[in-house]
């Protein structure tokens, strides 16, 4: 068994939380990004920030988000980050985790 791996120091897990509307345009440009190593996705409920939710949202204390993890090399973050904003769209929550490992088990 092998792997492959990247330098720990390089690889960055950008997790990105963005209303379903969003998803299509976010799909298409993720997979349009050389920069981008891989992606996983899945629903996820956003709590707090109640300014920013409806009145039935509000009610049960929760909204539908959708939840991607981007792997990518942290020095393209910046561009990734650009590019989202004009053509996936805003109101998209973003954070960063460093990775300490990474590869494929082949």
């Amino acid at each position: 068994m092998s792997s492959s791996t990247h330098k720990e120091t390089e690889m960055t897990l950008l997790v990105l939380t963005l209303a379903p509307a969003l998803e299509e345009e976010l799909i298409d440009y993720l997979l349009s990004q050389d920069s981008v190593e891989s992606f996983t996705s899945q629903q996820v409920h956003g709590h707090g920030d109640h300014g920013q939710l409806s009145v039935a949202e509000q009610v049960s204390g929760r909204r539908k988000r959708l939840q991607y993890q981007v792997i990518i090399v942290r020095s393209e973050i910046p561009a990734l980050l650009a590019g989202l904003a004009s053509r996936v769209g805003t109101g998209i929550e973003y954070w960063e985790q460093t990775i300490r490992g990474y590869g494929h088990i082949l």
